[in-house]
């Protein structure tokens, strides 16, 4: 991720931003994480320990901006730019994550909103639009035109808030659900042109 400059209370997140990240992560994909962590933990380890171990390497590489207001991170963003070329999509690849990389095939040379999430009781504050300008501000440095998010189709606050942002519905497919305790049906791509 290209950086640019980041003012109060933006940041770069750290190492130690680990715990945070992960419960972000999870309320960004609506419990999705959480089940594929469980998946990977070991005999006896406990799943938010792999998440934290994942989300501490994703910092520790620059990858994710923060909000912090002092006391910890309580939103934040990562994402990256998709490219010219589909992701091939193998037999092998997770079932749970097939939906997803189609979506993402159809948005080509965007810049992807991989994860934006805010704790609840942070919500409401403006937060998420914050991001999102800031996601905003990476695209266009990074020199792509289209910016482009995935979102369940039932998470109307998040879906309000996209939309609100400049983003439009552009295609949708069925959520696999494989094993996941889950309310989402579709899994929907939207996509915002940048002037």
């Amino acid at each position: 991720m290209q950086m640019i400059q980041l003012e109060k209370p933006l940041r770069l997140a750290v190492e130690a931003d680990a715990v945070a990240l992960a419960e972000l992560i999870n309320f960004a994909g609506e419990g999705l994480p959480l089940h594929v962590w469980t998946g990977l933990a070991q005999e006896g380890e406990d799943p938010w320990e792999v998440g934290r171990a994942r989300q501490a390497d994703k910092a520790r590489e620059g990858q994710v901006v923060v909000i912090d207001f002092g006391n910890g991170a309580v939103a934040g963003l990562n994402g990256y730019g998709i490219g010219a070329e589909p992701e091939e999509i193998p037999d092998d690849f997770p079932v749970l994550f097939r939906p997803l990389q189609e979506l993402e095939n159809q948005a080509l040379e965007s810049w992807y909103v991989n994860v934006l999430a805010c704790y609840p009781e942070h919500r409401g504050r403006g937060l998420g639009s914050q991001l999102l300008d800031l996601a905003d501000e990476i695209g266009r440095a990074e020199g792509f035109s289209p910016m482009s998010i995935i979102v369940a189709d039932e998470n109307i606050g998040a879906r309000r808030l996209y939309k609100r942002k400049g983003y439009s519905e552009v295609a949708q497919t069925p959520c696999a659900k494989n094993g996941w305790n889950t309310k989402t049906e579709n899994w929907l791509l939207m996509i915002k042109p940048l002037s």
